[in-house]
């Protein structure tokens, strides 16, 4: 069968599924180009693999062209790679919320101490990137948490833990997943339902930023920048830095996103005054949030690769210690957005490019292996690569990911 007209399932890479859709629909390199605002030129070298699309708001452009969802570009093949237990967990987590949304959630009804314990537990598995621990403990502790919940008893303190899990690991653990778009926005449109009714506006704000950085991913813009517009701010203290810190640095990802880069530079200024003053020695406060100077970094190397400024994204790399994060997840998107940007740059850093990118896969595996913009990147790397050493390491990592050599 030819690629171009080969199941979805089967298109490794997004470039690879955009020029199927595109022929499918009948649609000319420049039509397409043109309304997503680039150049002919640029379309075909992304379809050829040639340059990998690995900003959302580009894939949002081609998207809205091709009047399909983006989802459909960056979802993964089938078999998806280093696959273990995440489609059944995605699946046992998708059962779970049906279950909660008609009231029988199903789990069991265990003390609060108890479950509080375990979703420290698992928010740390989450942080040390044991992906597939939190895959085989998530959907349970679902359950549980939400079947004592529906008891009654203790009802503010486990509002507040529910929020807590679906904010620090639902979210996160289903995002890395490459979870459906739809799973995601239920995840944290639960969130949100119990902030409401916890009525306290730092549980409201973590969840709020949950919906709003899930909508920004999801390209629903206009959505989410109203969704970050009604949120209110607590207090700026010791336990509520990070999650401020979290809603402005949001806000400022949110204008680079919907092309109103200008609008960033006071809430990323804002975010990294208070990371600095609140967040130095990279402690998590009451909230659970860690937000520091590495982390405003990271975010800044985001927010160029979004602009497509990968000379910028690789200076900011320069003036950030990864190692003083605590945490390898973190610690492993620093080297996937360094990695990203270095294979962007006009000379062509390739061989610095494909190191970055396996200290990520080394301290996140599944990260790396199923993330969309790192694999069009590991497809573009492919397209220059040597028969030498660093060739040999990179077709290793695309192999792992499931990409063709």
């Amino acid at each position: 069968m030819d690629n171009d007209t080969a199941p979805p399932a089967r298109d490794p890479t997004i470039g690879r599924r955009l020029r199927r859709v595109r022929n499918a629909r009948g649609k000319s390199l420049a039509v397409i180009a043109g309304l997503a605002g680039i150049t002919a030129g640029h379309l075909c070298r992304i379809e050829n693999g040639e340059w990998a699309l690995d900003r959302v708001s580009l894939i949002v452009a081609l998207a809205d062209a091709l009047q399909i969802a983006p989802s459909e570009l960056i979802s993964l093949p089938v078999p998806a790679p280093a696959n273990g237990h995440t489609d059944s967990s995605i699946e046992a987590i998708r059962l779970a919320l049906d279950a909660i949304d008609v009231g029988c959630p199903g789990g069991l009804v265990l003390p609060v101490a108890v479950l509080r314990d375990r979703v420290a537990q698992i928010h740390a598995q989450r942080r040390a990137s044991q992906f597939v621990e939190v895959a085989i403990g998530l959907p349970g502790l679902i359950r549980d948490l939400h079947t004592t919940l529906a008891t009654g008893a203790d009802h503010g303190e486990l509002l507040a833990l529910a929020v807590y899990l679906h904010v620090h690991v639902t979210r996160l653990w289903l995002s890395v997943a490459v979870a459906p778009a739809d799973l995601c926005r239920r995840a944290v449109f639960l969130a949100r339902r119990l902030a409401q009714e916890h009525d306290e506006v730092t549980m409201l704000g973590m969840a709020g930023f949950a919906v709003a950085d899930t909508l920004l991913i999801g390209g629903a813009f206009e959505p989410a920048r109203a969704e970050l517009d009604a949120l209110m701010l607590p207090p700026i203290t010791a336990d509520t830095a990070g999650l401020v810190c979290w809603i402005t640095m949001t806000h400022a990802l949110a204008a680079v996103l919907d092309g109103q880069p200008n609008d960033a530079a006071a809430p990323m200024e804002t975010t990294a005054e208070i990371a600095g003053r609140f967040g130095a020695n990279g402690e998590a406060d009451a909230l659970g949030i860690v937000f520091g100077p590495t982390d405003v970094g990271v975010t800044r190397m985001h927010q160029a690769l979004e602009l497509g400024e990968p000379d910028r994204a690789v200076s900011i790399a320069q003036d950030v210690d990864p190692g003083r994060h605590p945490f390898p997840a973190n610690r492993a998107f620093y080297w996937a957005h360094y990695g990203r940007a270095l294979a962007q740059l006009r000379g062509r850093r390739d061989d610095d490019a494909v190191r970055a990118l396996r200290i990520s896969e080394d301290l996140y595996p599944t990260k790396v292996r199923r993330d969309p913009f790192v694999r069009d990147t590991l497809a573009e790397l492919l397209t220059r690569a040597k028969r030498d050493t660093i060739g040999c390491e990179l077709r290793g990592m695309a192999y792992r990911a499931g990409l063709p050599g």
